[in-house]
């Protein structure tokens, strides 16, 4: 498996390239020329490690952030400020420190009054400051803060002289925090005028002095001011820092304090306030990590500048010389390596929302880790240690899977059943376990391959997978289409059925294939085994691996490893019986598992094989659908089959049963408590009986789960066994009896209990035309298991069943036969089939009005079904009176405290609105008090009652129901239920009115992509939730995307509502509303 770039998966850590770099510059008079030849020797090394060609860096162009104090300040002011490059800094500083050092003015003693006076002149400073600023292209007087975007920001500390704090003048704005305006010559005076050298210097109302007195090494400063701008609100600046320079004028030495009060002024207090040192140690310790892992420099020489004062201009070459000298240093010299090599990958400034994005990989990183974790290896199968042979092909695999790819690798594996393709893959799988992450889907069945899907989901805890209505195929296909996370093994098993890889999934416009939700990643490695090579062609084109039997020497060594008495493979013996068994490796595994068993010899078993009828193994063989391809190999895979069908009878009546039954569900995923259970077995019979079914090889557990899978062709030769043995109807009562227990009890609150058997309940379904009694009602059980999932086609599928019967059985007119023609009909207005719909609810009210009469409940309940759907069809004043027959009925029969839900609906769609809210509110404060405040019957009344308020105008009111409701369904339905993105909508609608167009806009975008998702593009919740947002655009002027929203609106009325419905003209309205608002009149007279 082809290995990615990084250990982060390929993508590339945003610290890397767009990481703080922070240089932080002291303070030392003439000894800041070490700093600039340090400087230098970065700069060239880093520039020579550039392309051939490439323009060299300026420190401008690779810091974020310089800052500096005293003649560190004036250094960051121009190399950072005034964007010069080292060899220009150098030259213009020795000119400015031979222009201000060269002649001190006076010694600095102390006045009578303890003032210090000043050594040097402070007007040749600001002239020789001047010279340095005009050189540069740039007026003295421009401000230090001129508001221009620069990538590298600029600031220098000082000391005010009113409250002796340290502050901090800067090139740029920084939120939350005042600026001093001062001119670049201001701010270059403020942070140089130090004590003794100059007089301080006045910004405005305020006198500043040089910033060395506090912040010599301005390293505390720097991290601050870091701090300020990335990351003020956490304080948390190491995680987003590069790499951080810290650069000193040389190591001071230590001397004695001396006592002479003139020496003392002279020498030791500039001594004093420069003891860089101590602030390099102390940090050093707090930024540790960073130390160590290269990313924290420190240089300062630290020797030969001992001697050399701050003053002591004519020292330049002994300057140059011990920071060369230093520069040389072996130890210096790694580190100026490494510190070079952290430089050479940035590539661009650092955002203000850096951390944002420092979050964004970290949590990426906490994915991968979670993928290479404990989700890296998700195979419900251990390694098969008596795997055999095949090693040839097993190499070629393992080959492809190295290679290099440009795009996802595909293979199929296409061969009969039960020639060994699931045992192949299994035993690459483990092959590959350390190389790559692997998946492993069953795809025997839609059902099956949605609990597979979603479970992988949930191992990865994949944002949204526990949500109702979720594409969980499309989740984890986006997931591994991450190339961030690595190389991935997906094995595809038991890939047969064509349609699922060629035909939609669903009949919604719009609805994938199987084939379309593939991921597709460099690092990424698909599989399919299959017995048809239809499909096998279809989904991987010409990589096709075709399996065929195993030759004699590969199936005796397999027999021998199986057997558990070695005499019993008789090397005479076993040739012919291998023969028999036509070297199909199923047949092989079960024959050695039955002799294992049974203590039979080699010459036993080949007899009880050539006694067999051939007509029963024809009988038990047809149902294998392999036509043309390895003629007879299904049938001696019947025999080796018939004889352990006996033979498990024989020994646990138990295990057959669990057999029989196990073929009557689908034969994947089958949970052990499915099985069922009686008071005659105890806990360690069950066991025994699935283990014997295992020692027969007929079923494989699932690791580490109480679930297992019985193999497809095992499932279809037993039916036929069963079949011919009239035994087949009993196991298929069983299964369906032991499924309506389990269905039995069943809500929207219990799903994770009843999600386990909805799939082997479709199987028990569909297995027969004639549908029984029992069946039916599991029907029914699973319909309504299926609706609320929200998988309202599968549900329709199940009703009719149901209904079909119970019109055939009991008669048209009986009730059961009536619940279940509104059951149908309330699952076909979940799928817009609104005809259809009121046609269910119509004969439902009809027939209930005949035989229970007009005031009975379930009439009531009838009558306000079919209210609800005149409603969604836009057939108000029949809802209105639908929806008064039901309030006023429920009020007789049930008593006034009946809650109603739809009334006032019906009312605010009408324009009367006299009674809509306390109506509403009186069924809300009934809900609550009976149901409490989160049941879904209650957040329908407070989504009512926020309808209500709406249309009485009392929108804050309105908007404080909608979120309530929003939140509700959020919480207990999750945030893509159809009920929550109605909700969604309603709140959208009701920020709309109050002009919060922006809030509204986003909140109908949101409901939109949430109905195109879950519902599809053409349905009718979808088209209206189309029509908010068009006139929430409308309304801010977006005449185009409205235009474009109202003719999608408009064309799916038009497709799916009768021209003349209200919801169809009024998109026709809004269409020329917006035709005319863009001055397109003549189309906006044809929309008139």
């Amino acid at each position: 498996m082809q290995q990615v770039a990084t250990v982060h998966g390929g993508e590339l850590d945003p610290l890397e390239s767009t990481g703080l770099c922070l240089l932080s510059l002291d303070g030392g008079g003439v000894r800041g020329l070490s700093t600039l030849y340090i400087m230098k020797g970065l700069m060239d090394r880093l520039n020579q490690a550039r392309p051939e060609g490439s323009p060299a860096k300026k420190p401008c162009e690779v810091f974020d952030l310089i800052g500096g104090t005293s003649t560190g300040g004036l250094i960051a002011i121009m190399l950072g400020r005034l964007e010069m490059d080292v060899d220009q800094c150098i030259m213009a500083y020795i000119q400015l420190m031979k222009i201000i050092f060269g002649k001190p003015s006076k010694w600095a003693l102390s006045s009578l009054f303890g003032k210090i006076e000043p050594r040097f002149d402070a007007e040749k400073l600001e002239g020789a400051i001047n010279e340095v600023i005009i050189s540069c292209g740039v007026n003295p007087t421009d401000l230090f803060n001129d508001q221009a975007d620069r990538g590298c920001r600029v600031f220098v500390c000082s000391i005010t002289q009113e409250t002796k704090e340290i502050v901090r003048l800067r090139s740029y704005p920084i939120r939350n925090k005042p600026g001093i305006s001062a001119t670049i010559c201001q701010a270059a005076r403020a942070t140089s005028a130090a004590t003794t050298f100059f007089e301080p210097v006045s910004i405005g109302a305020r006198r500043f002095a040089d910033g060395a007195l506090g912040a010599n090494n301005p390293v505390d400063e720097m991290e601050g001011e870091a701090s300020d701008i990335w990351c003020e609100e956490t304080g948390e600046l190491k995680p987003l820092v590069k790499c951080f320079i810290s650069i000193g004028t040389g190591h001071p030495g230590k001397k004695a304090m001396e006592d002479n009060l003139l020496k003392f002024v002279s020498k030791t207090l500039p001594a004093l306030v420069t003891q860089t040192e101590h602030t390099e140690k102390r940090f050093i310790a707090k930024w540790r990590q960073h130390y160590d892992n290269k990313r924290y420099f420190r240089f300062n020489v630290d020797q030969g500048l001992q001697d050399v004062g701050l003053a002591e201009y004519p020292q330049q070459g002994l300057i140059e010389s011990a920071t060369e000298g230093y520069l040389d240093h072996q130890a210096v010299s790694f580190r100026v390596r490494d510190c070079v090599e952290n430089l050479k990958s940035k590539q661009s400034a650092t955002n203000l929302n850096f951390t944002e994005e420092v979050r964004r990989y970290q949590k990426t990183l906490a994915l991968l880790e979670q993928w290479q974790g404990r989700a890296r290896w998700q195979v419900p199968f251990e390694r098969n240690a008596n795997f055999t042979g095949r090693k040839e092909l097993l190499s070629d695999l393992a080959q492809k899977l190295e290679g290099q790819s440009d795009a996802t690798r595909k293979i199929a594996i296409e061969g009969l059943g039960g020639v060994g393709k699931t045992q192949l893959v299994l035993e690459l799988a483990h092959r590959m376990r350390e190389q790559c992450a692997v998946c492993w889907i069953p795809v025997n069945s839609l059902a099956n391959l949605q609990t597979a899907y979603r479970k992988v989901a949930q191992t990865l805890r994949l944002p949204g997978c526990e949500e109702n209505g979720v594409d969980i195929l499309e989740l984890v296909q986006t997931y591994l289409s991450d190339e961030t996370i690595g190389p991935w093994l997906l094995v595809l098993d038991n890939a047969d059925e064509i349609e699922l890889w060629t035909s939609p999934l669903t009949s919604e416009a719009g609805a994938k294939c199987l084939i379309d939700y593939m991921p597709r990643s460099r690092h990424g490695t698909i599989i399919w085994t299959t017995r048809d090579r239809k499909v096998a062609t279809r989904v991987a084109r010409e990589n096709v691996v075709t399996l065929h039997q195993t030759n004699e020497s590969e199936t005796s060594e397999m027999m021998v490893k199986y057997l558990i008495d070695p005499i019993q493979s008789d090397g005479s013996l076993l040739p012919g019986l291998l023969r028999k068994l036509t070297y199909l490796p199923l047949a092989i595994v079960q024959a050695a598992a039955y002799i294992n068993a049974t203590a039979v010899s080699l010459t036993e078993y080949g007899e009880l094989l050539s006694k067999q009828d051939d007509e029963v193994i024809e009988l038990l063989g047809e149902d294998f659908g392999d036509d043309g391809r390895y003629a007879g190999v299904e049938n001696a895979v019947a025999k080796t089959w018939l004889i352990s069908f006996e033979q498990i009878r024989r020994r646990s009546s138990l295990a057959f049963e669990y057999l029989g039954f196990m073929a009557c569900v689908d034969p994947k995923d089958i949970p052990r408590s499915l099985l069922p259970s009686s008071e005659r077995s105890s806990l360690k019979q069950q066991t025994d009986a699935i283990g014997i079914l295992n020692a027969f090889s007929f079923i494989t557990k699932h690791e580490g789960e109480l679930a297992f899978d019985i193999h497809r062709l095992v499932h279809l030769v037993t039916r036929g066994w069963l079949k011919r043995n009239g035994e087949l109807q009993g196991c298929h009562e069983q299964a369906v009896v032991q499924l309506s227990v389990l269905l039995s009890d069943i809500d929207q609150t219990n799903r994770m209990d009843w999600r386990p058997y909805i799939a082997h309940a479709q199987y028990a379904v569909g297995e027969d035309e004639n549908c029984s009694k029992e069946e039916v009602h599991l029907a029914e059980r699973c319909g309504k298991c299926l609706e609320y999932d929200g998988r309202y086609r599968e549900a329709e599928t199940m009703f009719q069943i149901v209904l079909e019967y119970r019109e055939k059985v009991l008669g048209p007119e009986h009730q059961d036969t009536l619940t279940s023609v509104s059951n149908l009909g309330s699952v076909l207005s979940h799928l817009a089939k609104y005809e259809e719909a009121e046609a269910m609810h119509r004969r439902a009210l009809q027939e209930q009005e005949k035989v229970l009469g007009p005031e009975n409940p379930d009439t009531l309940i009838s009558v306000s079904n079919l209210g609800l759907v005149l409603f969604r069809q836009g057939k108000y004043e029949e809802a209105e009176a639908m929806n008064r027959r039901a309030l006023e009925g429920c009020k007789k029969v049930l008593g006034p405290g009946y809650p109603d839900t739809l009334i006032g609906l019906v009312f605010s769609y009408l324009g009367k609105n006299e009674h809509t809210e306390s109506m509403n509110r009186r069924a809300l404060q009934e809900r609550e008090k009976v149901l409490g405040p989160e049941h879904l019957h209650t957040l329908t009344s407070v989504s009512n009652l926020g309808l209500a308020l709406d249309s009485e105008g009392k929108y804050e009111d309105a908007e404080a129901m909608h979120r309530r409701a929003l939140e509700g369904y959020e919480k207990v339905l999750g945030p893509e239920h159809p009920h929550t993105l109605t909700s969604v909508s309603n709140l959208g609608l009701v920020l709309s009115r109050q002009g919060k167009y922006e809030e509204a806009e986003a909140v109908h975008r949101r409901a939109l992509e949430g109905y195109e998702k879950v519902l599809g593009p053409e349905h009718l919740d979808t088209l209206i939730s189309a029509t908010y947002l068009d006139l929430v655009l409308f309304l801010q002027g977006k005449y185009e995307e409205a235009e474009t929203m109202h003719r999608r609106a408009l064309e799916g009325y038009e497709k799916v509502l009768v021209p003349e419905h209200p919801d169809t003209l009024t998109s026709v309205s809004n269409l020329g509303l917006a035709l005319d608002s863009e001055g397109k009149y003549e189309d906006d007279k044809v929309m008139n």
